[in-house]
């Protein structure tokens, strides 16, 4: 073990294709899968704690939380195998509960999990081709049920348990909606999949026996008991640039769901190429989460829509929809990378990380606060990242040009750009003063002072893959895949060491602070010491390769990433054996590595889009930190024009506090008079109130002693009422029981002769029954021996029935354990709801005792009060004859003070209506300015479509001149070849009649010929003679031998060449004729557009005046004192007219301006017709004058 230790203390990142990759742990902490941890974030007090990932992990699959919150079940695969975790979140820190490794089945990997309502059981889906649902007792490591999902292959993105029975649960993915039920140690289908097939992406219970369900064409389906009951489409809409998919719904118990990783979630870059030429076809829902009221759903990227269900139904409605509103959802932490990060630095004077990623973003974070300080995207996607050690400044390397930028307090701002195209690596000096980028095998060295490139490094074959500087920035260290590492001096630019290694390609090079060691790693597994352009040691990766390197300023740590995320830690010098301290980190490829400059913080950053920071120390207290002399600078960059722009709208601002609180002052006065008023007439109200209210008191006095006296003589009379009545009574009563005795004697003597009656009766029943049973015994006896044969028979018959009837009941037993067991579970739930409706009723019936005894106590304070209130009234209304008495005096003093009061409100009243005029002046002015600049809108508007309108009509024109001269260039052609044609037909004529002269001398000397027939020697002369006289030449042969045939067609073609040309001709001339009207009718009507555009603009510039005119008007208004207010109003209404008047000419032009545009529409299909008769040209010397030039002088002139 190395004495190297590294604690890791922040992740910036979310592993987004992990399935239920994000949810709460309490109403505070989130939890979420990052690199190879599940991280536990606080978002109030901003802290994180890991839960590491299995050793050699390849990364996490899925994760599930119990629903009380106690287990989380984390899926993985560790070398080639999968593993299926089970922590125990309430321990601190949290532990392994369980580790489910060994299976009886068949699988590649778990995509997604879920706890059941109690926690006991684990369901599991295995991918294709298994897609085998594990129904586990995981305390126990046992399977309780296992079922094939799918036989087609198709994928499956997620299982849940219904949230109140652990019996049913649900399976949706692609073409797959089943619920299933465990019953009998198997899980059995319930529902029956009606209508066609769809792709269900997610689902979410949302009551017992409902499940809302959404599918990648954006339909939404309810279904109930397995039943399709609602069905809803969402509206497709586009969504905003940039914006990233998270689906987020907190309610009580603070739910967050996100895609699966098994959804089909489009990669970054589908999204992108998506984008640029329309967004995705169908808002596919790829999450859903319940909550109280409805539920939310995922409707394409950056947009969630909220349903809630509608009363008295089993439907919902769309509520609401979420484009990232900031008044109603902020972020929980800060937005983060969604693709590979490429780029990592750090600087000196300020605590800050710069990452860029392939996701087209650069993000620049604290890691002092553990906060995101900038953040901004690009159309491009930014390869390389390197921050001036100041923490001003950034060189980007994007995919187009190297930018050079400043850090603004809110912003990432360009001022520098050069032309170099893929920047994959660039590096500032230690100094600052200079930085390098890399140009595929060229190093480009650039000065941060006047921003030019003063070297070129040329020497490597292959990519420059890393570049570092030493020290004191005289040197440069390059390393690139064709396996060479070069030291370059740059005071000469040239190459002063150099170690090539063909088979190796370099991921990173670094150098120890005395710049007198190269440490290089690469392809071939090992870590290499490099010294004046030799290898001095080679130490070995153990079976992987190392991506990234990077030793601390003391030259005491090193630490390497690997191809698998791993991180190790180890002391320089380098040991001999396998000593150092390993971290399972990410789940990629560690791309880039930084110390911080004081080596208190390591920074890795990988392809999982993920960025670690890393608290480091050294168990042997080797002075690792380095005391800063000076603080962390707390400076920023400002531009000028930004600070020029908040001071003006400060200065906005408080001038229209100030007028605000003018207003504020001005209404307050106004309320605090009405007031006045308000509470005199109150008082006076209220003081004629308690007089009558003191008369009716009287009034009710006299009322109620008059009410006392007849209540006493009521009682008085009812009383003698009643007693006599009593007397009545007992009189009657007495006689009735009189006559009762005697009814009573009667009924007893008829009683005791009835006894003796029936008691001779029953002696005579008795002997009649004796002899009767003597007969019956002997006839049953008789009986009873036939009747034990047949028992016997029916004995055994007996016994059969019961055999038989065991079984049946046996099979009823069964059946009713199982029948009795469902309707236990049914009543238990009940029973469950009746208590807890029991509690709850009984704390109301505790409150409303409470209520009730407060209330009580309330009672007999009011009547104590009123008894009190009682005595003080006695007292007042002494107080108020005295008091009256002084009223008197009062109101004479009142009365005179009433008529100075009434002046002055009557002034007042006067100066309000004043007032009120003048705002209503205000209000009419604005209005019209309002009505004008609407006016001037349309105006400018209907400009602009005129312009284009003329610059269309001028590439139009511009097309016909260059027709015109193509075909006079056709023309010309076409007269060349009919000159060329006639001195071929001359020559030919001429070639004509020679060969008949030729033919007429040939016949004549053959004729002579003739003659010397019977002269062999002299017919043997004159034909060589001939011979020699005529056959001289080849083609005279060749044209002797010409066929007649030929000679006619060559005649009949050329007399249809001739006729045809004649045709053409008289064609061309016409055509001539009716493009000549046709352009003159053109420039006619061109002519008079430009003098109604001109017409419009002088309008709208008298608009404007009258626009200026008014606001002064206005501005004026406000100044004039109230008794001057009446004069203004007419020349407002005089203005007044001019807008109607406007009006009627701006439909007038609207109509000119259509009709023009149907007339030029139907020019240009005219001259298309005309294009495509063949031989057809313009006229080639005819130019229209342009219309700029009339446009450019209304501009001056305005």
């Amino acid at each position: 073990m190395s004495s190297v230790v590294a604690q890791s203390l922040h992740v910036f990142g979310l592993r987004a294709h992990v399935a239920n990759n994000i949810f709460f742990f309490d109403e505070q902490t989130v939890m979420f899968p990052s690199g190879n941890h599940c991280v536990k974030y606080n978002v109030d007090q901003k802290w994180q704690k890991f839960i590491p990932g299995s050793d050699k992990s390849q990364g996490m699959l899925a994760l599930s939380i119990s629903p009380n919150r106690r287990y989380l079940a984390i899926s993985e695969t560790v070398q080639e195998k999968p593993v299926i975790t089970i922590y125990e979140l309430s321990s601190i820190p949290c532990r392994k509960r369980k580790v489910l490794s060994n299976f009886d089945f068949p699988v590649q990997k778990f995509i997604s999990m879920a706890f059941s309502p109690d926690s006991k059981y684990l369901l599991a889906q295995t991918s294709a081709p298994e897609s085998n649902l594990v129904y586990w007792l995981w305390g126990k490591q046992k399977v309780m049920a296992i079922i094939r999902t799918d036989i087609q292959n198709n994928p499956i993105y997620q299982v849940s348990f219904n949230p109140q029975d652990n019996t049913q649960v649900c399976v949706t993915g692609n073409g797959i909606f089943k619920l299933l039920r465990f019953t009998e140690g198997t899980l059995k289908q319930t529902n029956f999949q009606r209508g066609e097939p769809q792709n269900y992406l997610a689902h979410a219970w949302v009551s017992e026996d409902r499940i809302i369900v959404g599918t990648d064409t954006g339909k939404l389906f309810l279904f109930e008991s397995g039943d399709q009951r609602w069905e809803t489409s969402i509206m497709v809409k586009e969504a905003t640039s940039g914006s990233k998919s998270l689906d987020i719904i907190q309610e009580s118990e603070s739910l967050i769901e996100f895609p699966p990783a098994s959804s089909p979630v489009p990669s970054y870059e589908q999204i992108l190429t998506a984008s640029n030429y329309s967004q995705l076809s169908m808002p596919q829902v790829f999450t859903i989460a319940a909550y109280s009221k409805g539920f939310a759903c995922s409707a394409g990227p950056g947009r969630v829509l909220l349903f809630e269900k509608i009363e008295e139904k089993d439907f919902y409605r769309e509520s609401r929809e979420i484009r990232g509103e900031p008044a109603h959802f902020e972020y929980l932490m800060y937005p983060l990378h969604s693709a590979s990060i490429t780029g990592l630095a750090t600087c000196i004077r300020k605590p800050l990380i710069a990452t860029c990623s392939l996701d087209r973003s650069i993000r620049i974070w604290n890691y002092e606060s553990n906060t995101l300080e900038l953040f901004k995207e690009y159309q491009e996607e930014a390869y390389s990242i390197s921050l001036h050690p100041s923490g001003h400044y950034i060189v980007v390397g994007f995919a187009d040009k190297l930018r050079l930028m400043n850090l603004l307090i809110d912003d990432i701002r360009s001022f520098k750009e050069y032309s170099v195209r893929g920047c994959k690596e660039c590096a500032f000096s230690n100094g600052g003063h200079l930085f390098a980028a890399v140009n595929g095998n060229v190093i480009h060295i650039f000065t941060t002072t006047s921003l030019e490139n003063i070297s070129n490094l040329k020497g490597h074959t292959g990519k420059v893959r890393s570049v570092v500087w030493n020290a004191d920035d005289s040197k440069l260290i390059s390393g690139g895949t064709d396996g060479a590492v070069y030291e370059w001096n740059l005071s000469s630019g040239k190459r002063e060491t150099e170690c090539v290694l063909k088979s190796c390609s370099y991921n990173c090079v670094a150098i120890s602070p005395d710049s007198k060691i190269i440490f290089a790693v690469g392809s071939d597994q090992t870590l290499k010491e490099i010294a004046d352009s030799s290898v001095l040691r080679e130490m070995s990766a153990y079976e992987v390769v190392y991506t990234a390197i990077v030793i601390s300023h003391s030259g005491r740590m090193m630490f390497v990433g690997t191809s698998i995320g791993t991180i190790r830690a180890m002391k320089y010098p380098l040991p001999l054996q396998k000593e150092f301290n390993e971290y399972q980190a990410h789940a990629g490829p560690v791309t880039k590595m930084l110390l911080t400059f004081d080596d208190q913080f390591l920074l890795t950053a990988a392809d999982d889009g993920c960025l670690f920071t890393w608290k480091v120390f050294d168990k042997d207290g080797r002075g690792i930190k380095r005391e800063r002399e000076v603080g962390f600078a707390g400076e920023v960059l400002v531009t000028k024009t930004d600070m020029e722009e908040k001071a003006q709208i400060m200065l906005e601002l408080k001038t229209r506090v100030e007028e605000l609180k003018m207003e504020n002052e001005y209404q307050l006065r106004l309320k605090d008079m009405n007031y006045t008023e308000k509470i005199k007439e109150l008082t006076d109200k209220f003081v004629q109130e308690m007089e009558s209210l003191k008369t009716k008191n009287q009034v009710l006095k006299t009322e109620k002693d008059k009410q006392d006296v007849s209540h006493r003589e009521h009682i008085e009379d009812l009383l003698d009422k009643q007693s006599r009545e009593l007397q009545d009574l007992e009189s009657s009563n007495n006689q009735k029981l009189l006559l009762e005795y005697e009814k009573y004697q009667e009924l007893q003597l008829k009683s005791q002769r009835m006894q003796e009656e029936y008691e001779k009766q029953l002696r005579d029943n008795d002997e009649t029954k004796s002899q009767a049973l003597e007969e019956l015994t002997e006839f049953y006896e008789a009986k009873l021996q036939e009747k034990t044969t047949l028992l016997e028979e029916a004995q055994e018959d007996v016994r059969q029935q019961l055999r038989e009837f065991e079984e049946t009941k046996k099979q009823i037993e069964e059946d009713e354990d199982r029948e009795i067991q469902d309707i236990k579970t049914k009543y238990e739930k009940k029973l469950r709801d009746e208590k807890e409706s029991n509690l709850r009723l009984k704390g109301e019936t505790g409150i409303m005792r409470k209520k009730f005894s407060s209330l009580q106590k309330d009672i007999e304070e009011r009547t104590n009060d009123i008894d009190v209130l009682k005595g003080e009234q006695v007292k007042l209304q002494g107080v108020i004859k005295s008091l009256e008495k002084d009223i008197q005096g009062h109101k004479r003093e009142i009365q005179e003070r009433d008529e100075t009061i009434q002046d002055k409100e009557k002034r007042i009243y006067d100066m309000k209506k004043k007032n009120q005029e003048l705002e209503k002046f205000k209000f009419v002015l604005d209005y019209k300015i309002k009505e004008l600049k609407k006016q001037i809108e349309p105006r400018e508007n209907e400009i602009k479509v005129m312009k284009e309108q003329i610059q269309e009509m001028e590439a139009e024109l511009e097309h016909f001149h260059k027709q015109n001269t193509q075909l006079e260039l056709n023309i010309t052609e076409l007269w060349q070849k009919l000159r060329a044609t006639d001195q071929e037909m001359r020559r030919e004529r001429q070639k004509e009649r020679d060969l008949e002269a030729l033919v007429k001398r040939f016949k004549t000397d053959l004729h002579n010929c003739v003659a010397f027939i019977q002269e062999p020697r002299l017919l043997k002369e004159k034909v060589r003679a001939l011979f020699e006289k005529y056959v001289q030449r080849a083609d005279m042969v060749e044209i002797a031998g010409l066929n007649t045939d030929l000679q006619q067609e060559y005649a009949r073609q050329r007399e249809h060449l001739e006729k045809s040309l004649t045709t053409v001709k008289k064609k061309v001339v016409k055509e001539k004729e009716l493009h000549r009207t046709d352009y003159v009718r053109i420039m006619q009507e061109n002519v008079s557009l430009i003098k109604e555009i001109n017409e419009l603009r002088r309008e709208l510039k008298f608009t404007r005046s009258q626009v200026y005119d008014l606001e002064s008007a206005l501005k004026l208004t406000k100044k004039i004192r109230p008794q001057e207010a009446p004069e203004a109003v007419p020349s407002k209404e005089s203005l007044s007219v001019s807008p109607t008047m406007r009006l009627n000419e701006q439909e007038e032009t609207g109509r000119i301006i259509e009709m023009q545009r149907l007339e030029i529409q139907r020019l240009r299909d005219q001259i298309q017709e005309q294009d495509q008769v063949p031989g057809l040209h313009t006229l080639a010397g005819i130019r229209l004058p342009s219309l700029n030039s009339e446009m450019d002088f209304e501009v001056e002139t305005r």
